[in-house]
């Protein structure tokens, strides 16, 4: 059995996502389990070289994950002819130039979303890498979830029906760091570091939406910065330049309407932090970040309005959960092993910088239509 080696510079690890997602739970995971299984037996073995601002950060992380090499100097990183993946998960506003480095020393290039904070940009740096026929792809995580992938499968069956709508729900209370630690880093509430929920979480639903339900048409969507002064890292306050919560409304292009709210200032009494409700002619579903549940027609009840009793009806408990019936991996895991197969063997892998500007796009009109107040369409995404 064959195995190969690919070397992957892995850039701004050191935060809780990067540390936790892609380093920890996907590659050292990987690494650490033999490798990804290819059509020939074999085996891709991946081996992460850290890189990053700090190199305090970057010995103990290395050391926790059991990686030999870390560097701060990304330019003499990039110049090693062994390395061939080029990972990035910084700060948003620091992401195209790296990005553009990597395809300049011939890298295949895997990032985090959003790949720039506006859409030209974004597109500019899909063109960049296809005009130098680089390997590339941009992260996608949420289509791996177990819930979103027993929602997918009930689309593909035609569970629904004809699809009238959705309902997202997504959001937690982030503390502001006075009496309680935070929880988030405290640049995603300063739009002059790339921060606010509008570019953070309209990528997401951008891919989420196109990949189950329909392209999207046109939007409208309010964004609000409901706590205005936090607490960062060092203790000290600061004010709140960017939103913290927002509320779409899209049509998509098959009539159907979806209404997500994301929001880091709302307390959850639903079944998880992100949830999805799709209702249909046919049966309803709704979809957490790993169960689904599902009432079809058959077994709807019959509500009548009488607020002057008590609700005879426990509307919790006429629903049915999709058993899980093959395993899914982490969900960040499962794109990594995917691209893993892309670099190595060629393997389709649709998710690219292309696709993830468009989710750029998507938050730029979000933004477009929050400050003129209107509708604004959202227009095919151009060559």
């Amino acid at each position: 059995m064959s195995e190969k080696t690919i070397r992957i510079a892995m850039n701004g690890v050191t935060g809780r996502m990067g540390t936790n997602q892609h380093l920890l739970r996907s590659i050292c995971a990987i690494r650490d389990e033999g490798g990804v299984p290819t059509a020939d037996h074999g085996r891709i073995v991946p081996e992460p070289i850290l890189v990053g601002r700090n190199e305090r950060k970057l010995a103990r992380l290395a050391a926790t994950a059991g990686v030999s090499e870390y560097s701060t100097d990304l330019d003499t990183v990039l110049s090693d002819d062994s390395i061939r993946i080029y990972f990035d998960s910084q700060q948003t506003h620091l992401r195209a130039p790296a990005v553009r480095k990597a395809v300049d020393a011939g890298k295949a290039v895997y990032c985090e979303k959003p790949t720039a904070t506006e859409a030209g940009e974004a597109l500019a740096l899909a063109r960049y890498a296809e005009k130098a026929g680089t390997a590339n792809g941009v992260v996608q995580d949420k289509l791996w979830l177990p819930g979103l992938r027993k929602l997918k499968y009930l689309v593909d069956t035609g569970f629904f029906g004809t699809i009238l709508s959705a309902r997202g729900e997504f959001g937690y209370w982030v503390f502001d760091g006075f009496y309680q630690p935070v929880q988030r880093p405290s640049w995603n509430y300063r739009k002059e570091d790339g921060g606010g929920i509008i570019v953070d979480m309209f990528c997401h639903w951008r891919y989420v939406i196109d990949s189950i339900l329909g392209n999207i048409s046109r939007l409208v969507a309010l964004g609000a910065t409901h706590i205005p002064e936090r607490v960062d890292e060092q203790g000290e306050r600061y004010s709140c330049t960017a939103e913290d919560a927002a509320y779409a409304i899209m049509e998509l292009e098959n009539g159907a309407i979806c209404q997500f709210n994301s929001s880091w200032a709302v307390r959850v009494r639903r079944d998880d932090l992100l949830t999805i409700q799709v209702d249909g002619t046919h049966g309803t579903a709704v979809a957490g970040l790993r169960d689904c549940w599902i009432q079809p027609e058959a077994a709807t009840p019959k509500p009548v309005w009488n607020p002057d009793v008590d609700q005879p009806i426990d509307f919790y408990e006429d629903w049915e959960k999709i058993p899980t019936r093959d395993p899914f991996p982490n969900a960040f895991r499962a794109q990594w092993e995917e691209f893993l197969l892309h670099v190595a063997e060629g393997r389709p892998f649709p998710w690219t910088l292309r696709e993830g500007a468009k989710g750029v796009q998507l938050a730029e009109l979000g933004l477009m239509s929050w400050v003129e107040q209107r509708w604004v369409d959202v227009p095919p995404f151009a060559d």
